[in-house]
């Protein structure tokens, strides 16, 4: 018969096993966490733009065969430094015709009144000759000669090119009659060609003519009687009454004869 053994059970470390227990949790916890984290990590890499293209470069022009390929070439981007623009003559001219309209019609008047009130002095001859083209020979103006341009202003411009036009000034002018007194001569017309260059400035191309000026035909005025309440509000300081003019709202436009303060009496309107 076998000798029993002896069973000897130890006294197990129930307390080491529930700490290596806890250990192995929050080991769990530690690799759940990093889980977590990585994919926060994923999540956020994957929403962030991707990086731009670098821009593409020209490549140089080599002697490879042409294919039948369409190549899109990049916007050329627009460079923000200024560069100079050259304007054509014309083109500088055309933006503002009504500085060179104004510049040729001052130009014809200065002209006209060298031209009419020429009497041979040194400095008259200076001026003109400044004025005048080349080759043009200057008045010949007798001695003591003395006239006087009661006032000049250019009444018709006519643009013959892009810079050139032909100007009428209409002139009045007073010649001295010797006794200390003037003579009041009948109004004419210079026509003047001015050219607009761009160094010189306006510059006189041809000579002048002077003509007397044509007649026009005025238009009529009805002046008729005024009635008698009109006339009794008149004031007799204002002039002599004449007549009147009927407007079509019944109202009067009174004409009198104003004199002033040259003892001249001249035909006037005024309201009552």
């Amino acid at each position: 018969m076998e000798q029993e053994r002896d069973e000897v059970y130890e006294r197990i470390p129930w307390e080491t096993l529930e700490k290596k227990g806890s250990d192995r949790q929050w080991l769990l916890y530690a690799v759940a966490g990093a889980v977590v984290l990585g994919a926060l990590v994923y999540s956020f890499m994957r929403n962030q733009p991707a990086p731009m293209p670098p821009p593409a470069v020209d490549a140089a022009a080599t002697s490879v065969p042409a294919t039948t390929a369409t190549t899109v070439l990049p916007a050329a981007v627009p460079s923000t430094v200024a560069t100079p623009m050259v304007v054509a003559e014309a083109d500088l001219y055309a933006v503002d015709p009504e500085r060179l309209v104004d510049q040729a019609a001052a130009h014809a008047e200065w002209l006209a009144v060298e031209f009419v009130s020429y009497d041979g002095s040194d400095q008259s001859s200076q001026t003109l000759s400044g004025l005048l083209p080349g080759g043009v020979p200057l008045p010949d103006a007798p001695d003591g000669a003395q006239v006087f341009v009661d006032w000049a202003r250019a009444s018709a411009i006519t643009q013959t090119g892009p810079t050139t036009f032909d100007v009428d000034v209409l002139i009045r002018s007073l010649v001295s009659t010797g006794e200390g007194g003037f003579q009041r001569q009948p109004p004419r017309v210079l026509s003047v060609t001015v050219e607009i260059d761009d160094r010189s400035g306006a510059l006189v191309t041809h000579i002048p003519t002077l003509r007397p000026v044509e007649p026009v035909a005025g238009t009529e005025v009805a002046i008729t009687d005024l009635p008698a309440d009109v006339m009794a509000s008149i004031d007799p300081a204002l002039g002599e009454p004449i007549g009147g003019i009927a407007a079509s709202d019944g109202s009067w436009e009174v004409v009198v004869m104003e004199e002033g303060i040259d003892g001249v009496r001249r035909p006037v309107v005024i309201s009552p």
